[in-house]
């Protein structure tokens, strides 16, 4: 698969306000396309709704923020068009029920629907189910999952994952449509120090390869472009103090609720 270029993420000022008040502010970003960017924060900091602003699922209300040359929110469609979602709580999650094999499926089905060119669209039946088997290939090798390791094969069920299986495969899901972003919620929660090192080289290859790396985590590690959404938000945004607990073993479900509430006041996009 020729390496996508990856989007260049730039912000100054950037802050969404939802009926609670403000979900993050005063967010700064300048990171060069093909770059691994961490959301560094605590649960409910706002750092979902900051990821979803900068792949253009929702508007900001202040500031300025571009993604490849396209302006936010103005451009907030071509944005979507060129960034992919892995897993986002009440966004983007995997169904529990279906198997790697039929989420693979759907996902290969919807790309060719909604994003084949006319002169894809003018191909064989042959040739268009070999593109996106070509396709499921390159994404699998990219996000490390082999489905013959998996316990069923790719009639395993989602619910019979291991956390990390999961991620590889909701990332796999993602770069079917080769973006040029990539945003990964949740990067870190609930994995061994051990799985948490692997998921990291993970989204450091993804990002090698050329694709632009968004990732929501509560500790970045070395090497990454660090955004700190819980000090971009000020003190009466709707944000909860970190009570101490590692939000790797617990989640608490923060992040959910002010996505939900800040959808509510800007709309899903």
């Amino acid at each position: 698969m020729d390496s996508p270029h990856g989007a260049a993420v730039v912000a100054e000022g950037f802050g969404l306000k939802g009926p609670r008040g403000w979900a993050f502010r005063s967010v700064d970003i300048d990171a060069e396309p093909g770059s691994l960017i961490a959301i560094e924060g605590p649960s409910g900091s706002g750092r979902t709704c900051l990821l979803l602003a900068l792949t253009g699922r929702m508007r900001p209300a202040e500031g300025r923020a571009e993604v490849g040359g396209l302006a936010l929110p103005r451009r907030m469609a071509a944005v979507r068009r060129i960034s992919a979602l892995g897993p986002v709580p009440a966004v983007s999650e995997l169904e529990p029920a279906l198997t790697v094999a039929e989420h693979l499926r759907e996902r290969a089905l919807l790309q060719r629907r909604f994003d084949g060119s006319l002169r894809f669209l003018l191909r064989s039946r042959a040739e268009r189910s070999a593109e996106a088997r070509g396709r499921i290939e390159d994404a699998l090798a990219a996000a490390g999952l082999d489905p013959d390791t998996l316990p069923k094969g790719e009639r395993t069920p989602v619910r019979d994952l291991e956390r990390l299986q999961a991620l590889r495969l909701s990332i796999a899901l993602a770069l079917i449509g080769r973006p040029r972003l990539l945003g990964v919620d949740d990067a870190d929660l609930k994995l061994s120090d051990s799985d948490r090192a692997e998921a990291w080289r993970l989204l450091r290859s993804v990002a090698e390869s050329g694709t632009t790396v968004l990732a929501v985590c509560s500790q970045a590690p070395e090497g990454t472009t660090v955004v700190r959404a819980d000090t971009a938000a000020p003190a009466h945004a709707h944000a909860t103090a970190d009570d101490g607990n590692d939000s790797n073993d617990s989640h608490t479900g923060d992040d959910e609720e002010e996505t939900a509430d800040a959808f509510a006041e800007t709309g899903r996009a």
